[in-house]
């Protein structure tokens, strides 16, 4: 890991996360490093997705602002970001019939100009790395919900494939990845997602809602709680069966799956009325 991988974080400072002039649903005041895996949990409403538009700029805050490595997002010139940022968000419908590929290939749009080394594979290597290279001439349009997904997975992956020339380091910010996908492709994609955090030295921030993937393949939890608060740190120290019965009113029962992960059994009955 670089110099400039050690050093670099996104940051909330006293950021208002809400639309417009809604009801305020948090202020996230967390330094959220490169090199982790960071997942955005909380229920339905409390501003998963309305916190990780602040974090892409597309959605101005309420209050305060986001940072990358000290400086506010406003004054990173955007194509220097669009080399070292990559946004999965959760609508990945496309307007025209592009082809699997051709979406994939999108994502090293930002690099046109600064080509990488081996720079015609990388669209293909991420469609294999995903499992979507068989799909690579299908209509995207054709493509299941997972499918599609995994597409888009890969096309983020493309625009961040290689580091830098001065080292900064890569982010991907994704807003419910595995919302579409099936058991094992939601697994295969945390891994993957974990692997870009831990061997790339990428900062991988996700929303997502499955508890248990958060417990085994997260770094880190940023629980968004309404009442409850904002809860930031590292995954086994802030996922807490008490937490987690404040923030989704249900009782978990913690067991050790056959490979040691902690996970959660959830008792149904327990749950309080909405």
């Amino acid at each position: 890991m670089s110099a400039h991988q050690g050093l670099s974080c996104l940051e909330c400072r006293h950021l208002g996360v809400g639309v417009a002039k809604g009801p305020r649903l948090a202020t996230v005041d967390v330094r959220i490093p490169a090199g982790r895996f960071t997942a955005i949990l909380g229920p339905n409403g409390a501003g998963k997705s309305t916190l990780m538009s602040m974090l892409v700029g597309e959605r101005a805050p309420q209050s305060g602002q986001v940072l990358l490595d000290g400086q506010a997002l406003s004054a990173h010139a955007v194509e220097g970001l669009a080399r070292r940022r990559s946004v999965m968000p959760q609508d990945c419908s496309v307007a025209f019939d592009f082809t699997a590929q051709e979406v994939v290939e999108l994502g090293r749009y930002p690099h046109r100009h600064q080509p990488g080394a081996g720079e015609a594979q990388i669209p293909a290597q991420a469609m294999e790395l995903t499992g979507v290279d068989h799909l690579a001439q299908r209509s995207i349009n054709t493509l299941s919900g997972g499918e599609r997904a995994r597409t888009h997975l890969a096309r983020a992956l493309a625009q961040i494939w290689q580091p830098p020339a001065d080292g900064a380091a890569r982010w991907l910010l994704l807003d419910e990845p595995t919302a579409a996908l099936d058991l094992a492709h939601q697994h295969h994609a945390m891994r993957l997602l974990r692997q870009w955090a831990g061997q790339q030295g990428a900062g991988v921030v996700a929303v997502i809602h499955d508890l248990n993937l958060a417990l085994r393949y997260a770094d880190d939890v940023l629980v968004l709680g309404g009442d409850a608060g904002v809860h930031h740190g590292a995954v086994l120290d802030v996922l807490q069966p008490a937490l987690v019965r404040q923030v989704w009113g249900m009782q978990c029962d913690p067991v050790r799956s056959s490979d040691g992960a902690l996970q959660y059994i959830f008792v149904a009955d327990t749950a309080l009325p909405v």
